[in-house]
């Protein structure tokens, strides 16, 4: 094919297709890294020109040119890859992906459904070179896919926008007449491409959303098999070699509790190359590393609240935990773990706040009466922060006992809990744990539940084994910019300073430090003017974008009210259970405009217990009314009527002046939010 007659011009537009199609691949960078992509999305560019040069020198192969095309695409990623590789590109390789933490192990297993997709974006395109606006769709395709994957932000996203952008007005560019409007459509794509990648909120990516779907296989609840792990001290579990000083090593993590029984959340992923320290992490770390050998047993594999990388396995991982599984597993594994450990100055984390993003919403279930006024005496009525934590864990400390010996307590529900608490005063470290953590979450501190081994001193790069004898529960308190920080309400678990390493170490500096019960205050509070001024801060990539465009600006300002409007009349416009969703979808916007965390799988109740904080009883009462009318329109069997969708807007409305008495800035910034 020769778009305008011209054989230069029509290689110019095939090469502007097939590059633009490698753009788009590119931009899974953020979850395979540039590099591996690079090669496989070169083989199939190179196939395609090859046969679209072919096909013009001999015409008889023109009807042939995609199946052509797309075998030699296949033929040559089968010379970088297996044909079980292959195959997998085809049918789960994406899915996989996102089951994985990112970046992922570029494996052909997960890696080629990009170049898949650039080869079917390229075939495509080159065969609608004839309508030059059309052809750049199947690229366009493929980039909004790498962005549902994970959206480009900064100087990359200007870049790849650019790049992309000067693709398309270079194929469009066969035509002069339409080259001014192009180009300055170009940069205006590139520009808006830039700044909708610098938003302050984190993008929606297709990862959220799609954990492994693997369950451990598990029946006894870890806390309740530790007492039976002391009563069989000798027993080996397993074994390490450390360069560095470790102090304990964890199996499980429970974050939930009813009442009844702690549980661990279930969002386990495949662990991918490398994983970064947690983005509520913002101190300095270091990384550490240990060999480790386990023994037949348990799919739960020793590991660190951090890690960073696993070599020699392929777990799943809990990346909020660090839990790592192996449920596949058979016989002893042997494998190198990576973590990575805080640096912090001990008086900083005496001082520090509590993480507000992991503030406690559990149901704890029926309280047990004096368990309450307990946790308020045991931390003297202080304000929630890390202080505060240290003052309970003292507290648990002084006036509570480790057992020994035999019949050792069980059980960690309000029964057991309340028992140690109130009368007893004797527990093993599973009833210090789930007591610590229980008082915690009632008087507003962000605690977990770990269960695992404390390490036996030794020296480094010797091979340490850890029995069953160091069994052991701790508690963790989420401390901003730290992330997740182990106690010890045992007073065992590290003991002396001089006995400690790591966060452990700062953290028994830290409880050293702590003033003596008459003379505790509540710390001051952390002064927000620096952070207040970083959020005001705009990103320099964005100056350009906001100065160059000032027509742009007066569209959107104009133009996104507009189109939410057109919106609304659109859906009221829909009748029966149909007309009841549309209120619902608009509630949502509503909601998701004035800045809660609304997503896809979110329940009208779910959206009610989340804005019940801050939105007031107006907009809750409505959500309740509408959640409602969606159980009646898609569950009762009898549909909707009319006066069920009339007054499913009706609960709109009330939404809707709800919402009217929230500050003007807040109200400012939702017309405009999309």
């Amino acid at each position: 094919m020769e778009c305008g007659g011209r054989p230069m011009t029509a290689r110019i537009a095939a090469g502007c297709v097939l590059l633009a199609a490698a753009v788009a691949g590119l931009l899974f960078a953020p979850v395979f890294g540039v590099w591996p992509l690079v090669p496989p999305i070169a083989v199939v560019l190179v196939a395609c020109y090859a046969v679209w040069e072919l096909s013009n020198r001999f015409r008889s192969l023109g009807p042939w040119r995609p199946m052509l095309a797309l075998g030699a695409g296949l033929a040559g990623l089968g010379t970088v890859t297996s044909m079980p590789a292959l195959l997998a590109g085809v049918t789960e390789s994406w899915q996989l992906t996102l089951q994985t933490t990112w970046p992922v192990r570029p494996d052909p297993e997960l890696l080629l459904f990009v170049p898949l997709s650039v080869l079917f974006a390229a075939v495509l395109g080159i065969e609608l070179l004839r309508w030059p606006a059309i052809a750049v769709l199947p690229s366009l395709a493929v980039l909004g896919l790498s962005q549902a994957f994970a959206a480009a932000s900064g100087a990359w996203a200007i870049l790849a926008a650019l790049c992309y952008a000067a693709l398309v007005a270079g194929l469009l560019r066969v035509r002069a007449s339409t080259f001014g409007m192009t180009a300055l459509v170009a940069v205006v794509a590139a520009l808006v491409f830039a700044v909708v990648g610098q938003g302050r909120q984190p993008s929606y990516s297709l990862h959220h959303n799609n954990p492994a779907p693997v369950q451990p296989a598990r029946t006894v609840n870890p806390l309740d098999e530790l007492a039976a792990r002391l009563g069989q001290p000798d027993v080996p579990v397993f074994s390490y070699t450390s360069p560095h000083r470790v102090d304990r090593w964890r199996l499980v993590v429970l974050d939930r509790f009813n009442g009844v029984a702690w549980s661990a959340g279930n969002d386990l992923r495949r662990l991918g190359a490398e994983l970064r320290p947690a983005s509520s992490i913002t101190v300095p770390t270091t990384v550490r590393t240990a060999q480790v050998w386990v023994p037949d047993g348990e799919p739960w594999l020793p590991s660190q609240a951090a890690p960073a990388s696993v070599t020699g396995v392929s777990p799943l991982i809990a990346p909020d935990s660090g839990m790592l599984l192996a449920p596949d597993r058979v016989g002893p594994v042997e494998y190198r773990l990576s973590w990575w450990e805080p640096v912090v100055e001990p008086g900083v984390l005496a001082g520090a706040a509590l993480d507000p993003a992991a503030q406690p919403t559990d149901d704890l279930g029926v309280i047990p009466p004096g368990i309450a006024e307990l946790a308020r005496t045991a931390t003297g009525g202080l304000r929630p922060s890390f202080q505060t934590a240290l003052v309970l864990e003292r507290y648990l400390t002084s006036n509570y006992r480790i057992a020994t010996g035999a019949n050792l307590p069980t059980g960690a529900g309000w029964p057991q809990l309340r028992d140690f608490l109130l009368t007893t005063k004797r527990g093993t470290s599973a009833q210090f744990a789930a007591a610590y953590v229980a008082l915690a979450k009632i008087v507003g501190i962000p605690a977990r539940v770990a269960v695992g081994y404390r390490a036996p001193k030794a020296i480094p790069e010797e091979k340490v084994v850890v029995r069953n004898g160091d069994a052991l529960a701790w508690p963790e308190v989420a401390v901003a910019d730290i992330g997740w920080v182990p106690l010890d309400p045992t007073g065992n678990a590290s003991g002396s300073i001089a006995g400690a390493t790591g966060l452990a170490r700062i953290t028994a500096l830290a409880r050293a430090g702590l003033p003596p019960q008459r003379d505790l205050r509540d710390p001051p509070l952390p002064d927000s003017a620096d952070r207040a001024g970083d959020e005001r801060q705009v990103s320099l990539a964005v100056w350009p974008a906001v100065l160059g465009l000032p027509a742009l600006l007066l569209l959107a300002i104009a133009g996104i009210p507009l189109w939410r409007v057109v919106r609304t009349w659109r859906r009221k416009r829909r009748t029966g259970a149909h007309g009841v969703v549309a209120a619902w979808q608009e509630a949502r916007d509503l909601l998701r405009a004035h800045g809660l965390p609304v997503t896809p799988g979110m329940t009208v109740r779910d959206l009610a217990r989340i804005a019940a904080p801050t939105a007031g009883p107006s907009v809750v009462d409505g959500l309740f009314s509408l959640a409602h009318q969606v159980d009646v329109a898609l569950w009762s069997g009898s549909g909707a009527d009319s006066g069920a969708v009339r007054h499913a807007w009706k609960a709109v409305r009330d939404i809707r002046r709800g919402l009217a008495a929230r500050p003007l800035a807040i109200r400012v910034r939702a017309l405009f939010a999309m």
